[in-house]
């Protein structure tokens, strides 16, 4: 069991190659984001190698999510979809499904909404969740998301609910 309240947000390493070819290969989640077809570990770690960690440089970041206790990464949020003009991104959550229902994701949310908020001074986050994802969907409102618009049939598997949060 994590203690939640401990959970730590990092950059990517070298490291997180074989946890992070798990993730982005796990069919299940598939549906809940944009991927659609496998990847490589080359691709990842270029993508590990490439990025530097700075959302103005790249246009994304991506924080590991780890336990106080371990460094080895628990799972990680993603800010994409960037627009520094207008403060915002957009974000996605990916937790390893041992540690789920654990509180882990709440907590990683808001570490990552105060980061967001105080640190980057962006004004908005946004989520898009399928509406059957009723999981994710009440984990974001947990956390002061607010439902704002729904888009009929967006994707094979249904409707997309968009959430945002203003910070």
């Amino acid at each position: 069991m994590i203690d939640a309240s401990k959970i730590v947000l990092r950059k990517l390493e070298p490291d997180d190659l074989p946890q992070l070819y798990k993730w982005e290969n796990d069919t299940d989640a598939w549906q809940d984001g944009d991927t659609h077809n496998p990847l490589s570990e080359a691709d990842l770690r270029e993508y590990i190698l490439r990025t530097t960690g700075d959302i103005y440089q790249d246009g994304q970041l991506r924080l590991m999510i780890c336990s106080s206790a371990k460094v080895e990464a628990i799972g990680c949020v993603d800010l994409y979809d960037v627009d520094i003009r207008n403060r915002k991104a957009a974000i996605a959550i990916y937790v390893a499904s041992e540690y789920r229902c654990q509180g882990v994701a709440r907590e990683a949310l808001e570490k990552l909404k105060s980061y967001v908020a105080n640190i980057l001074c962006f004004r908005l986050l946004y989520a898009m969740v399928r509406e059957e994802n009723k999981i994710s969907l009440n984990l974001f409102q947990s956390v002061g998301f607010q439902n704002v618009a729904c888009l009929p049939n967006w994707v094979n598997e249904g409707d997309i609910f968009v959430l945002q949060t203003v910070l």
